[in-house]
């Protein structure tokens, strides 16, 4: 959690203003019992009114400052946790954006949600609770003993036995709390796992009549978590009674010695009744700590998640000298590739060599698990190759910056993913500054127009999270009109015709031809109808190439490929 703390050096100021204040606000605390002692001996013992006017007017100013100080450093306190949230939630999110997807397969999406949300509430409420009691309680003990002792050191005999009682209860306690605080977390991410795979799959689970299985399977996982925290709160309740009976027969320990010490005229009544105030200030003050190991271990177990995903470093990183390459034509060239999953016994693609050239159609086609998708997820190093070399434009896409490399790339994905917002917006992804023109003709080339048109607020129609409110065939054009709004050198498609009706796949790809232009274009498919026409396809199996060439090269060279086309089209649709 330390290490988690150097983020608050834009707070420097504040901190020390909290710490100014509340040393203050500790002092002020401190004064009071003497001063009450005062009017004690001093005052109501002499009879003297005027001394109890005056001494009572004092408290009652430094009860007023004690409350200031109390306030303005509550209120500084609270703008550095919550600033120092601020800060950590936007490292860790601008941390998670440089993840490869080998990163996040390795966290998982609910946990980093968990990771960010959650686990950094935990730090923020430690720190400010720490600000606030780790800060005062030292201050408040160490200045209870010494105002204690001063008033009468044989009677700091009591306090000097009940610390070391009250020290060994926290430590057992908290012994037996921390490990349980650890396994909270991960049981809060599995919980976390359930509610999202819900919320996304609510219409399978509906629709496979699975919601009852569904809720037995939150309740399991909700239990379970409830489970170890009733286990974790049950050791913490017992705290508290234990405190407050300590505190309690310590009261009475020292108003038994104490009116000993009275009748023997060791001690007078008010040094009594102060001894007793700063004996009760101390106990507060470890009673401040115990809540504090209450806290502080699931904080910490939170801090740890946080700087796993902190330290975890990406694996796709620029190279040093990475340069930015211009827009030149957008030509690919596959040499040799071989690509392994991590942990992987064997390569999801091996040896593959193509090229892909400006102007031409590349289709890549094979059974499910050939490794298609794979494939085109090298190009924009989504992950990074093991053997061989990928080109674009005569550079290794390894010594481009990501950027200059995306930049060149319009990829549209096998599931298509809007975000919350209008569908002008959505259009505008791809390119932040496209103007009204360019994307109606987007739209109009991905055959959305008719259907954006259809609707009463046009353009500017609000999706819904995830697009829920729209087809997947509507949101497939949408995710295309993404990508032609770019103008990129390199169009990938990821198999991003399968919800369209054969005449809108037949459309849309008469409208890409005479778009695309000299781009180079590489599409995934499952359907033999959305590829015939390309310029090369390649056939692949287990990973492997099985076949190069035009459909009607492959008709005569390929088994796999005359397999696929059998089982899609009729005999005279073959030619």
């Amino acid at each position: 959690m330390i290490k988690l703390f150097r983020n608050l050096r834009p707070f420097r100021g504040a901190i020390t203003l909290v710490l100014l204040l509340i040393f203050l606000q500790s002092l002020s605390e401190l004064i009071l019992p003497t001063l009450m002692a005062d009017i004690v001996d001093k005052g109501i013992v002499a009879g003297n009114h005027g001394y109890i006017w005056r001494i009572g007017g004092i408290m009652l100013l430094v009860s007023a400052a004690s409350g200031v100080f109390s306030i303005v450093a509550s209120y500084h306190s609270s703008k550095v946790s919550a600033g120092f949230g601020k800060i950590l939630r936007g490292k860790l999110f601008a941390h998670v954006e440089s993840f490869s997807l080998q990163e996040f397969d390795k966290f998982g999406t609910a946990s980093l949600i968990t990771r960010t949300t959650n686990d950094v509430t935990q730090v923020q409420q430690v720190l400010l609770t720490m600000m606030r009691m780790m800060v005062s309680a030292p201050m408040m003990c160490i200045g209870g003993v010494i105002m204690a002792v001063s008033k009468d050191p044989g009677l700091s005999l009591v306090i000097v036995c009940v610390v070391p009682i009250l020290a060994l209860t926290i430590f057992i306690i908290a012994r037996k709390g921390i490990p349980f605080f650890k396994v909270m977390q991960v049981k809060v991410d599995k919980l976390n796992l359930v509610l999202r795979e819900h919320l996304t799959g609510v219409r399978v689970i509906r629709a496979f009549n699975r919601t009852e299985q569904e809720k037995e399977r939150f309740n399991l996982a909700n239990m379970d978590l409830t489970e170890t925290a009733i286990k974790v709160n049950k050791i913490m309740a017992v705290m508290m009674p234990l405190m407050m009976l300590i505190m309690n027969f310590t009261s009475i320990a020292i108003i038994w010695f104490g009116a000993i010490r009275i009748s023997d005229g060791h001690m007078q009544v008010g040094d009594l009744m102060a001894f007793l105030q700063y004996a009760m200030q101390i106990m507060f003050s470890l009673l401040m700590v115990s809540m504090m190991f209450v806290m502080v271990p699931r904080a910490s177990a939170s801090a740890v998640r946080i700087n796993q995903v902190l330290d975890t470093l990406p694996d796709i990183v620029d190279r040093p000298g990475a340069k930015a390459v211009a827009s030149r034509g957008g030509h690919v060239v596959f040499d040799r590739v071989t690509f392994h999953y991590p942990g992987a016994e064997k390569p999801a693609i091996s040896h593959i060599s193509f090229e892909a050239k400006p102007g031409e159609t590349t289709a890549i086609i094979g059974g499910t698990g050939s490794g298609k998708s794979t494939l085109i997820s090298l190009i924009p190093r989504f992950y990074d190759i093991a053997e061989g070399s990928i080109r674009v434009d005569g550079v290794d896409v390894r010594d481009m910056t990501q950027e200059s490399l995306r930049a060149k790339i319009g990829f549209v994905p096998q599931k298509a993913e809007l975000f919350t917002g209008t569908i002008r917006e959505n259009i505008q992804y791809g390119m932040a500054d496209a103007s009204d023109e360019q994307v109606r003709h987007a739209a109009a080339v991905a055959q959305a127009s008719g259907f954006i048109e259809e609707k009463q607020e046009g353009y500017e129609t609000v999706i819904s999270q995830g697009g829920g409110n729209l087809s997947g065939g509507q949101k497939q054009r949408l995710s295309i009109a993404r990508a032609l709004v770019r103008k990129p050198d390199v169009y990938i498609f990821d198999d991003s015709f399968s919800a369209l009706d054969y005449k809108t796949d037949a459309s849309l790809r008469a409208a890409l031809k005479q778009e695309t232009g000299q781009a180079a274009v590489i599409i995934v498919a499952q359907r033999v109808s959305t590829i015939m026409d390309a310029d090369r396809i390649i056939v692949l199996d287990e990973g492997e190439i099985v076949g190069m060439g035009t459909h009607a090269e492959l008709m005569d060279t390929s088994k796999v490929y005359r397999e696929i086309v059998s089982s899609q089209l009729a005999e005279e649709e073959w030619a």
